[in-house]
């Protein structure tokens, strides 16, 4: 198994259970967050703690999930980052365009802060 999705009370969070987020796993979590997005969630966290690396093909399914939450209105977390990952994040210039969390908590906090 690839991915754990939960739909949780504001948001629903995918985690990616492989170590490494590339070109055999990007196309079918992308899939997932076309499906999860078609399902009316507006609210993703994508939890990447096990995620050891990531590739381009990687990069991609993370922005279309931060496009799906965008155009819905909705927010995108993304969280779990090791050092690599967030390294290659930061490279890309995608932390300025990103919601990135330090831990899932606080990824959920800012879904409490929007439904108030």
């Amino acid at each position: 198994m690839e991915f754990k999705i939960e739909k949780l009370q504001n948001y629903t969070l995918i985690q990616v259970l492989e170590e490494k987020l590339d070109t055999h796993i990007a196309p079918t979590l992308k899939s997932e967050l076309v499906l999860v997005s078609g399902n009316g969630e507006k609210n993703i966290v994508l939890d990447l703690s096990k995620c050891r690396y990531c590739d381009s093909s990687g990069l991609s399914a993370i922005l279309v999930a931060n496009r799906l939450c965008k155009n819905a209105n909705g927010t995108f977390v993304l969280t779990g980052l090791n050092d690599a990952v967030e390294r290659l994040i930061t490279i890309s210039q995608l932390d300025t365009v990103l919601n990135i969390a330090d831990s899932l908590e606080e990824a959920t906090k800012l879904f409490a802060e929007s439904a108030n």
